[in-house]
């Protein structure tokens, strides 16, 4: 599949780019207390090591505000400051030396020059966020709901209150919880500016409900070429949304990081506590950044055959198991604990061995 981008702008977001051809940026929102500069920091520092590139934090108050120097002095990855109507919260996130603030212009009146010069002086890009539940009035009137056509007239209003001020240093998200409507209204936009896009459905749901409603929309409009950045937004834990978002990019074909991990279904030919292996060595990779295909296999005759590529695995019987390197048998062991024990074992050598060649490419 070879998918062929959008062309957008380009802006900076610290060390970022987001847009004009650069790669995908995955993103993701602490919940943690902004006021509390320590928390949010911890949580965005286990982001960080989940593989997230840019990070929003709320800013609901001025407490929250005075926080925001030591958070991106401190954080390891660009932070972007999420503010509703307040101008002076946006001047302050500005000021404190975020690369972004997530605001719209329509909604902090007679304020909008002085947050856009700021914003300018500072080289600090606006997020433009228009979601199926704030459509104004008057477009719900006109268009008859939250449509597509609501949502895309709303968000092309605040950007030409920015453009007829010249700036240009902006990306838009147009959100719903309606899959069909988040991508109905993405394709509209697209085809309406070229402004970076961040993609993601709102109010998705929990871990599973939420990571298919995010595969579903986010998967058709990256493989149309459609995104810049993108959160699959969980009601979980952040940090899992990494896991969701960067195996969506990886399946597209888009961006790779760190290990892949392929296991079989069970069936009844299962002999082994297959389920139980496969979560062990997911939740051993989820911080390993080494570039290596993982496999877990119920069955010992076809598992190393049919996970042949793997760069290692675990197959396993009644009575024993193997562990394998591309497709190759290197150790037979009994009992399903000793198995997991020393795949375990075998899997750290191989790890280490990439990372220090990674490390030594790089030098």
């Amino acid at each position: 599949m070879n998918i062929i981008r959008k062309h957008t702008r380009a802006l900076r977001a610290g060390s970022l780019q987001i847009g004009g051809n650069a790669p995908i940026v995955v993103q993701s929102m602490t919940n943690t207390d902004t006021r509390d500069a320590e928390a949010t920091l911890a949580q965005i520092q286990r982001l960080a090591a989940a593989g997230c590139e840019l990070v929003r934090v709320a800013v609901p108050d001025d407490q929250a505000a005075s926080k925001l120097r030591t958070i991106a002095d401190r954080s390891p990855i660009p932070v972007l400051a999420d503010i509703h109507f307040d101008y002076r919260l946006a001047l302050k996130a500005i000021e404190s030396g975020l690369v972004g603030i997530r605001i719209n212009p329509g909604n902090i009146g007679p304020h909008v020059d002085t947050v856009v010069d700021a914003a300018k002086a500072a080289g600090c890009f606006i997020r433009i966020g228009v979601n199926s539940g704030s459509v104004e009035k008057s477009l719900l009137e006109k268009f008859g709901g939250p449509t597509p056509e609501a949502m895309v007239e709303s968000a092309l209003r605040h950007v030409r209150m920015l453009e007829k001020r010249n700036f240009h240093d902006m990306k838009i998200s147009i959100k719903s919880s309606s899959v069909p409507n988040t991508i109905d209204a993405y394709r509209i936009l697209s085809q309406a500016c070229d402004y970076p896009l961040h993609l993601g459905v709102t109010e998705a749901g929990g871990p599973v409900r939420g990571a298919v409603k995010s595969a579903a929309g986010l998967g058709i409009l990256l493989a149309e070429g459609i995104g810049d950045t993108i959160r699959v937004s969980l009601t979980a834990d952040p940090e899992e949304e990494m896991t969701v978002a960067w195996e969506l990019l990886r399946c597209l074909g888009l961006r790779s990081r760190g290990p892949e991990l392929i296991s079989c279904p069970t069936c009844g030919r299962t002999e082994i506590q297959l389920i139980q292996m496969a979560e062990a060595v997911e939740q051993r990779l989820r911080f390993e950044t080494a570039p290596i295909k993982v496999a877990v296999m119920g069955c010992v005759v076809n598992g190393p055959g049919e996970a042949k590529g793997a760069d290692i695995g675990l197959a396993g019987g009644r009575d024993k198991g193997v562990i394998f390197r591309k497709g190759e048998v290197i150790r037979t062991v009994r009992g399903c604990d000793a198995l997991l024990a020393a795949f375990m074992e075998e899997l750290d050598i191989l790890c280490r061995e990439r990372t220090e060649a990674e490390k030594q490419s790089r030098s």
